[in-house]
């Protein structure tokens, strides 16, 4: 929260994360810390879902 507190409208920040947003409330397991992140990330964010198969699955069929 603090990084995004010192970045938020001044510098681009990129996040990647394997699990979905809308799990992200889980995962922290705190209601208001989740919702001022996403507040502060996406109100002018780009998103890309990226839909394919995992590389690690490919790698391993590959062996």
């Amino acid at each position: 929260m603090e990084i995004m507190d010192d970045r938020h409208g001044t510098h681009s920040t990129m996040i990647t994360s394997q699990l979905p947003t809308d799990q992200w409330c889980v995962a922290i397991d705190d209601n208001t810390l989740v919702d001022a992140i996403l507040d502060r990330l996406m109100r002018n964010a780009h998103r890309w879902a990226l839909k394919q198969e995992s590389m690690r699955k490919r790698l391993q069929e590959i062996d």
